[in-house]
């Protein structure tokens, strides 16, 4: 994997809270070419912008896919037939370019773009124990 451009920007004030926001991402795969070793070079750009327009990442790479001589021609003939690209090698994208921009939110003190958990609020225990009710 190569990341050849990076760009991101903070528009925020560095001084204001930030307002509730939402996060958009996309990973584009613009392409497959077979390289002369017979291996694919798959180049990617990923975009993630910030709503309201408080921040925006972009990082443009590629990946490179090795393997036997007819998954490549499968993956080439798949992807001129205008077919998804296979989610192994999408995901392997994801992977290595969310956690780059991961840090790169950290430089920019803006929120990550990964979805953060959610944590439940705590449900109030029954002090009552389940089952039958023995009064006299």
């Amino acid at each position: 994997m190569l990341i050849a451009s990076i760009s991101a920007e903070r528009f925020w004030d560095i001084k204001k809270p930030f307002p509730p926001i939402q996060i958009n991402t996309n990973i584009n795969v613009v392409g497959m070419q077979k390289m002369s070793d017979g291996n694919l070079e798959v180049p990617f750009i990923l975009a993630i912008n910030y709503n309201p327009s408080i921040a925006q990442i972009s990082l443009k790479g590629s990946a490179f896919v090795a393997g036997e001589k007819n998954e490549i021609e499968q993956l080439l003939k798949d992807h001129e037939e205008k077919k998804p690209p296979p989610s192994l090698i999408v995901q392997s994208i994801s992977n290595v370019v969310f956690i780059e921009s991961v840090l790169i939110s950290r430089t920019l003190n803006i929120p990550p773009p990964i979805p953060l958990p959610q944590i439940s609020e705590a449900k109030p225990l029954d002090t009552k124990p389940k089952g039958r009710d023995y009064t006299a």
